[in-house]
């Protein structure tokens, strides 16, 4: 694994040691970025599920301005830690062992906004839409804000949550990205488009 554009280009990340960690492969990070927008003008990434951290070190190289990176296994942590000291993120990171939901309330309580979230957990959890429900619930979501949500490409997302619209659907063998935008009440038009591969 690698940091594929921006600040930290070439970078080499570590993996996780053992089985129970399935990272991002280059080719599907590369996808994802060039489906959500290569490079990003500031503002705060989320990557709740981090493992590696690939993905937030990722948002951050192409201009994301801090990561916020949680995960509940400390040899992730462990590994994040590495990573973003490879990356030379320095300051612009902030890692945390929690689980997810507990992590968010702690967030929600410091009034944290992102503008990017990515929700890429163990393939058996498939309950992000509810996780998303509660990123809204709590306001901790820009308006337009772009959630990443990688999961088995058995399973199906909707097409549209409440205060989220899924712009893209895209499948990598037994992985799938869906992509959703949030918006406010009030500040919708809606719109799809499907990528198969």
């Amino acid at each position: 694994m690698r940091v594929i554009a921006g600040e930290a280009k070439g970078r080499t990340l570590k993996a996780v040691p053992g089985m129970n960690t399935r990272p991002t492969t280059d080719k599907v990070k590369e996808a994802i970025f060039s489906m959500i927008g290569p490079y990003f003008d500031g503002g705060m990434a989320l990557d709740l599920f981090a493992g590696t951290g690939g993905l937030g070190i990722e948002a951050w190289s192409r201009g994301i301005e801090r990561t916020v990176f949680i995960d509940r296994e400390k040899i992730s942590v462990d590994t994040i830690r590495l990573n973003v000291e490879t990356a030379k993120m320095g300051s612009a990171a902030e890692i945390y062992r929690n689980d997810a939901e507990r992590a968010l309330k702690a967030l929600a309580k410091r009034e944290q906004r992102f503008r990017l979230v990515f929700l890429d957990p163990p393939y058996k959890l498939i309950t992000m839409d509810s996780l998303m429900a509660q990123l809204a619930a709590n306001e901790m979501l820009e308006q337009d804000a772009i959630i990443v949500v990688e999961h088995d490409a058995a399973h199906a997302y909707p097409e549209q949550l409440e205060q989220f619209d899924r712009l893209k659907h895209a499948k990598y063998g037994d992985t799938a990205v869906s992509i959703y935008q949030y918006y406010n009440a009030g500040s919708h038009d809606g719109g799809e488009s499907d990528v198969n591969e």
